[in-house]
Order: structure tokens, then sequence, then C-alpha cells
């Protein structure tokens, strides 16, 4: 199966099943003219609702009760359904980008969906379906934005994933604190990903920044509008976490300094 019908399926398609769905061998020999995609197709109770802030996130303190945690679960997977996504949008959107960059967008991707499912096996041990509760735009709202290879690993590797750096540990620390270890080794084997997918974008980065600029700078550069540093941190900074996954000393400092989103 080709990259392209791939991602195809994965926007066009509103079923679930076609969104997970991985092929058994891909190919990349006919990327095509690049294709934007405004909005994924989703099934009825899949589609993105409006944010209130009556849609928060349990309180810490709540995590005793199962239920609770099956509600951060939840929009944890809305998350990286919404990363699978987007992904998906990458590799039509950027047909000309280096085959080992291309590829490394597609492997991430197969690593969501496995996210995707391990999330909704959880939930539903825990008494909640994947579609039960609000999903939302949340990231595909910055797709617009994502206009260059270089801003595309910007927005979506080194904000958005690498604040998972930050969040999977502290709820894994937070469920295991609860009692619920299978959440808890959930949440750590997310996180041990993550550093692979941060790792990736921050390959790239380098790879195509001006030499007279640091990462620090080109990553700033190159973020969404409105989008501080801090969304790529939670409060709680887990600094050696950024080392694994090859930021330098000097991103490490500023973003630790960047006052928490």
């Amino acid at each position: 199966m080709e990259l392209r019908e791939w991602a195809l399926q994965i926007l066009s398609s509103g079923r679930l099943e076609d969104k997970l769905f991985f092929p058994t061998e891909l190919t990349d020999f006919s990327p095509g003219p690049a294709l934007l995609w405004k909005e994924p197709s989703r099934a009825l109770g899949m589609t993105f609702q409006p944010h209130s802030r009556q849609d928060r996130l349990p309180r810490p303190s709540e995590l005793f009760q199962a239920d609770k945690r099956a509600i951060c679960l939840h929009r944890f997977a809305g998350h990286e359904l919404l990363a699978v996504e987007i992904m998906a949008y990458a590799l039509l959107a950027f047909p000309e980008a280096p085959p080992h960059f291309r590829k490394g967008v597609a492997h991430t991707l197969k690593e969501e969906q496995d996210h995707v499912k391990r999330y909704q096996k959880r939930m539903q041990e825990l008494g909640l379906q994947f579609g039960d509760l609000p999903l939302y735009r949340g990231f595909w709202s910055y797709v617009p934005h994502l206009t260059t290879p270089l801003r595309y690993i910007s927005a979506m590797s080194l904000t958005f994933e690498m604040a998972n750096l930050d969040f999977a540990p502290i709820y894994s620390q937070l469920f295991a604190e609860h009692g619920d270890l299978l959440s808890s080794e959930l949440m750590q084997g997310i996180f041990e990903d993550e550093i692979g997918h941060v790792s990736f974008g921050c390959r790239w980065l380098k790879n195509w920044k001006d030499p007279q600029h640091s990462a620090w700078e080109t990553w700033k550069a190159h973020l969404p509008p409105r989008t501080p540093p801090s969304q790529a941190r939670a409060p709680l900074f887990f600094s050696q976490h950024r080392r694994l996954a090859g930021l330098d000393e000097e991103w490490i400092k500023n973003l630790e300094l960047s006052a928490p989103g």
C-alpha cells in the first residue's frame, strides 16, 4: 500500500478501524502532488465538539475513582487520534520531503495508532467506550500553520509531543499512587515512545536549521502564532527526558525558564 493511499484512508474514512489500520507493506513510489485537507472525516459520535470550562480533566485528588481515571485516558486517546490524522496530513502535504523523513513520519504514525488502541482497551476495562465523551479539535486547529516540514515538526514533534515527556510520567505516577498499575504502565509505555518521537523532530530540525541560528531559536521561529514555548512542557519539568531525546543544553535551559502553559 502506498503512503499516499494509506494517509487518504485515514483522513477520508470516518471509521475508527480505518484510521487505526496499518498495512502489512508500505511503499512510497508515488507520493503524488501536495494535497491539503481541511478537516478529517469522523463518524457520528467522534466529531469535534466545542470545548467548555466544564470539560476539565479530573483533579489528581479525584483519581482514586476508576471513572475519573477513564476520563483522563479518554482525553489522552483523543489527542493520539488527532496526532494520527495530522501525521497522515503531513504525508499528503509534503510529498517532496526527504524519503527518510516521510518514512519516519509513517513510523511515528503507526506508534500513535498503537497508543489509541492501548488507551481504548484500558478505557473499556474501566467501563468507558472511546467516543462516550466529547472529542475536541485541539491540535487540528494548528494545521493551517503547518506549511513546511520544519513547521510541522516544530509544532507536533517538538511542542505537543514534547509536552508528553512531562505529562505521561506525571500521570503514570498519579495512577500508580492510586493503585492502578495497568494505567500507570500504559502511560510509561507512551512516555518511552514519545522520547523517540521528540528525537525524530530534534534530528530533523538540527538538519534543516540555518547554521547561524541555534536549535532553540529555530524552533521558536517556526512555532504557530500565539503558541509560546511553554506549550512544550508541564508545570513539573523533567530536563533529563529532553536530554534523552537529544535536545541541547541551551534549549533545555530556556524551556525550563519558560512559564508553564
